[in-house]
């Protein structure tokens, strides 16, 4: 019997492992909300399938987008945790604006307000990860983190659905409940993470100058570029909790499909993190494509919850073969002094993508219904897949040349 992963998990800094308790409690805060929001809206507010896909895509890109500054403020000042306890108080502190929300145009700005901080905290938490973990297990170290925060995306959805049954379908109770663990997650991460000690440079230059972005490189703003196409070919989690209420899904139950997705995910992503430090990155990513493909293609056909379960497995393999990756490849392909920068940009380009997703998404489903728009998500893939392709090929006969 080995133990190498056992080794492996031993040589991971503490830093790393207390940033991803943090991301588990933030995410039990935040699944307990955003895994009813869709049904909160669509059966107490009244709105639309395509309201939902705006707000969410609005929210979603608005985190990604917000993560360019504070990844670049991140380097600038060459300090990482006070932006990120920055980024998780603000997040913690807007919950309680979903328990008090009388429209969706509250729960819009309780949203964005929340993905803002999500987006201050995300660049700097993933430099600092990089800049604690030895270069060797950096892949192990980012699936540790993802692994963690995705033990708390299912459980958020698990104690949500509990709340749900023992209060009668009481929406706002439950999210008054999620408030703590995000208050706890704040307190963990300013008591718990010491930051690297690194000399501070005589003259500070601004990070997103021309020069700086030269920097960077074709090899980082190809992972840029493809980290686009993916996010276009995954929308919002959302309609996974959609499609499962338009099968008949009692409405209590449907966060439990976000939980079998998350259990999925927490349990994929650490192997195929601690994988991609071995393997061929472009191969591996090649591979999740494949997964959600056969995801959408599941979905789109489903009618009963056991279909249905198994397209949302699949989604949670697709993302614990690719998430810990691409942000791996980032932190490989980046100067170590511009890597909150660097986490910054893959996030907007990202940001811009999800927002399309979401958008496009919301259209389909109300005018073409739920299966077109899965047909359309593995159409995505496709192209994903022919641009990574086109890469492996130029890249081979630059080396026969």
């Amino acid at each position: 019997m080995s133990f190498a992963p056992r080794s492996t998990l031993g040589k991971i800094p503490s830093g790393v492992w207390v940033l991803g308790f943090v991301s588990l409690l933030m995410d039990i805060s935040s699944e307990m909300i955003h895994s009813l929001l869709p049904l909160f809206m669509v059966t107490t507010l009244g709105a639309s399938a395509l309201v939902v896909g705006l707000i969410e895509g609005l929210a979603e890109a608005t985190a990604l987008m917000v993560k360019v500054f504070s990844g670049a403020l991140s380097d600038y000042l060459g300090r990482r945790k006070g932006l990120a306890v920055f980024g998780y108080a603000l997040g913690a502190l807007t919950k309680p604006v979903f328990a008090l929300a009388s429209g969706t145009g509250i729960v819009l700005a309780a949203r964005l307000l929340d993905r803002i901080g999500k987006g201050v905290r995300g660049a700097p938490r993933d430099a600092l990860i990089a800049d604690i973990a030895p270069p060797e297990i950096r892949g192990a170290a980012f699936g540790l983190r993802q692994s963690l925060d995705t033990v708390g995306a299912f459980v958020g959805p698990l104690l949500a659905t509990g709340l749900m049954l023992l209060w009668a379908d009481d929406f706002r109770a439950v999210f008054w409940v999620a408030v703590i663990p995000g208050l706890l997650a704040v307190a963990l991460l300013w008591l718990g993470v010491r930051e690297p000690e690194k000399p501070l440079p005589e003259k500070r230059s601004n990070p997103i100058r021309r020069d700086n972005l030269r920097r960077l490189g074709g090899a980082y703003w190809w992972v840029v570029g493809v980290g686009g196409l993916f996010t276009l070919a995954r929308f919002s989690e959302a309609f996974l909790v959609l499609r499962a209420q338009q099968i008949g899904i009692a409405l209590a139950l449907v966060p439990l499909v976000m939980v079998a997705m998350n259990i999925v995910y927490a349990l994929a992503a650490y192997p195929f993190g601690k994988l991609s430090d071995r393997v061929s990155h472009s191969r591996l990513l090649a591979g999740g494509l494949l997964v959600l493909i056969a995801a959408d293609l599941v979905l789109a056909a489903s009618s009963h919850w056991s279909t249905l379960l198994g397209g949302v497995a699949l989604w949670g393999i697709h993302l614990g073969m690719t998430q810990g990756l691409l942000a791996t490849m980032v932190a490989d392909t980046a100067p170590a002094d511009l890597r909150g920068t660097a986490f910054g940009f893959f996030n907007v380009v990202s940001g811009l993508a999800m927002l399309v997703a979401s958008l496009v998404a919301g259209l389909l489903w109300d005018s073409q219904g739920a299966a077109f728009t899965f047909y359309a998500g593995a159409a995505f893939c496709l192209v994903t897949l022919a641009a990574l392709a086109w890469r492996r090929a130029g890249n081979t006969a630059s080396r026969a040349g």
